[in-house]
């Protein structure tokens, strides 16, 4: 590594560091949710995995969800004002344009004060201001598209930043070509995730992001009465989210389900290896999670999502014959049901989906990025 100037000696002394520690800082925008947070975490493992001394700092709104996740981590939280304008009202994108304004003002002073090497914008509201604000200090940044179909902020950052790493290849076109396939980082905690032998019973994982999803939760509830006949052959772990999980505890106790519910599933990987099927929404995360573990999945994208990505992503999964992707307006517990016994019933089918979800795996996302990282500090 080169010696070090005054502004890295000066940008040790403002984040409360020994020189001889911050050789370097870079910086991680985005946040929100932890589909957005989980693969800035790969990335900022791998690259203090790689670069001695590296002082990672994440830039995000600063919510009590993102400090949980990242604590464990020990890495440090800056909060930005942010918001959104896509299917808002006409308030509600007024709102978000002033949040932006105010969080634009605050990465500028931000990024003064820590005199990062790099930005990279990994998804999620913060994402926006930190890296538009890098640019206008022309510092290097990278941006990060984890979905098939870009969202408006990567779109319009696209032109300006240094490097353009996507999930898909398709998504390239939507960049004009500028797009580097990289996949999407997924948590170290999948990597080398294997699947157990197979028991006597159908394990069933579900789950809505780690904040729960009520429409599936809901579409749960009213199948088990239709799979009450089969239930010594059925195992859920469902995670609930917080508000739901009294509601879910009680309906599988009382149909007499064997299940573990919980508001937040933590031990993800052993749930993933446990489960024989999948019931998710499609975000990013979850949809480069289930790849990497080789599962059969039932997905049922968010409706309102952003220029309707998850829908986009679960297609990818479905047109490789790695899913079944069940629409929210029609999802209802007796079609779930019947669903969930005719893969129960064709176990050749679930291992024919399991092979073609691991053939969109990409292990290596998170190295892939880190290698674009190290070009551009080169």
């Amino acid at each position: 590594m080169r010696p070090r100037g005054a502004a890295e000696h000066f940008a040790a002394f403002v984040v409360g560091l020994p020189p001889d520690v911050a050789a370097e800082t870079i910086v991680i925008a985005g946040g929100g949710t932890g589909g957005h947070l989980y693969p800035g975490i790969s990335i900022a493992e791998e690259l203090a995995a790689r670069r001695r001394g590296v002082e990672i700092v994440f830039a995000g709104a600063g919510t009590k969800l993102e400090r949980d996740i990242l604590e464990p981590h020990g890495f440090r939280l800056v909060a930005i004002k942010s918001g959104g304008i896509v299917g808002k009202s006409l308030a509600g994108r007024m709102r978000g344009i002033g949040r932006a304004m105010a969080g634009f003002a605050q990465s500028i002073r931000t990024l003064m004060r820590l005199r990062p090497k790099v930005v990279i914008g990994v998804g999620g509201y913060a994402s926006g201001p930190m890296v538009m604000a890098a640019v206008m200090l022309r510092l290097p940044a990278l941006i990060h598209e984890q979905n098939y179909y870009p969202g408006l902020t990567n779109r319009l950052l696209a032109p300006w930043v240094r490097r353009v790493a996507v999930s898909f290849e398709e998504t390239r076109h939507y960049f004009g070509g500028r797009g580097e396939p990289t996949g999407n980082p997924i948590r170290a905690a999948f990597r080398g995730a294997r699947r157990k032998a197979r028991g006597d019973t159908f394990n069933i994982l579900v789950f809505g992001g780690s904040q729960g999803a009520k429409a599936i939760n809901g579409a749960v509830v009213d199948a088990l009465p239709h799979l009450r006949a089969h239930r010594l052959g059925l195992r859920f772990w469902h995670g609930t989210g917080a508000r739901d999980h009294e509601r879910l505890s009680a309906a599988y106790s009382g149909h007499g389900f064997e299940a573990n519910v919980v508001p937040y599933i933590t031990n993800i990987r052993e749930a993933y290896e446990w489960a024989d099927l999948v019931i998710a929404r499609a975000g990013a995360s979850s949809v480069s999670e289930i790849a990497a573990c080789g599962k059969a999945s039932i997905l049922v994208p968010l409706p309102t999502s952003a220029h309707d990505h998850q829908r986009y992503n679960a297609r990818k999964l479905e047109e490789a014959g790695a899913a079944l992707l069940m629409e929210e307006s029609s999802l209802a517990g007796e079609e779930l049901a019947k669903t969930i016994l005719r893969l129960r019933e064709d176990p050749g089918r679930v291992v024919a989906m399991e092979r073609s979800a691991a053939s969109l795996a990409r292990p290596d996302a998170a190295a892939r990025i880190v290698d674009m990282v190290e070009e551009m500090l080169a």
